[in-house]
């Protein structure tokens, strides 16, 4: 079994006249939370339809290994089912009704909502769709997860809460793990790498890895000097986001 579950190499995408992504490479290793950041409009998002296959390059390959989810900045929940229901979509591989069941309920206790089974998408909070979301991309049968900003809707203490809560349900269901964010903060917060990638068309710029096991407070020594090293990159030093 390959260590790499997605491999770019050399891959190089436009729109039109438009270079968007250039000769770009990159691979992921199973087990690995990678984080891309970069300018608002560098092709992050690009960048990542490429790597779910929603895009093909122009130039170059992708590879992938294994099933692969996407975790998106709105949350994907089907408004005509309750929060039961859209969890057990993410189990379909699962034949036995009673394990399923026991899974969704796991699940349910897994992100604190054992109480909001029943709930409508419209009945939960901001937060609590997204916890939803990411129990049940987490709770499937998927490699790697491809998350384009998931919590960049949310107020910062919800995020911070959420954040905290990935690197929990990692440790209980570890995936491979591609993060898209504005937020650098979060990145290094969450990332074994963060990848800086530079204005379009996008290359990676730097490389930040991060030995200190997760979950990781944001005060952190090694988040603080990551989060100053990517930023001082960019010519700042006191915001967490790269500007739009």
């Amino acid at each position: 079994m390959s260590d790499v579950l997605l491999s770019l190499d050399r891959v190089g995408f436009g729109f039109g006249a438009t270079a968007v992504i250039g000769d770009l490479s990159l691979d992921v290793k199973r087990g690995e939370f990678v984080a891309l950041v970069g300018p608002s409009g560098c092709g992050k998002t690009t960048l990542l339809n490429l790597c779910s296959g929603f895009l093909r390059p122009g130039a170059g390959t992708v590879t992938r290994a294994g099933t692969l989810r996407m975790v998106f900045q709105q949350d994907g929940l089907f408004p005509w089912l309750t929060v039961t229901e859209n969890i057990r979509l993410g189990l379909r591989h699962v034949a036995d009704a009673k394990a399923r069941d026991a899974r969704v309920a796991g699940l349910l206790g897994l992100i604190g909502l054992e109480g909001f089974a029943d709930h409508y998408p419209h009945q939960l909070s901001g937060g609590m769709r997204q916890r939803v979301e990411l129990s049940r991309a987490l709770g499937g049968d998927t490699d790697l997860l491809l998350m384009d900003e998931p919590f960049s809707s949310l107020d910062y203490l919800t995020r911070l809460r959420l954040r905290g809560e990935l690197a929990r349900l990692l440790q209980e269901q570890p995936r491979t793990v591609l993060l898209v964010t504005h937020d650098i903060e979060e990145a290094a917060q969450l990332a074994d790498r963060v990848l800086v990638l530079s204005e379009r068309p996008a290359r990676i710029r730097d490389e930040v890895r991060l030995a200190a096991p997760r979950p990781r407070q944001p005060t952190s020594p090694e988040v603080v000097q990551a989060t100053h090293r990517i930023l001082s990159g960019f010519g700042l030093e006191t915001e967490s986001e790269v500007p739009a």
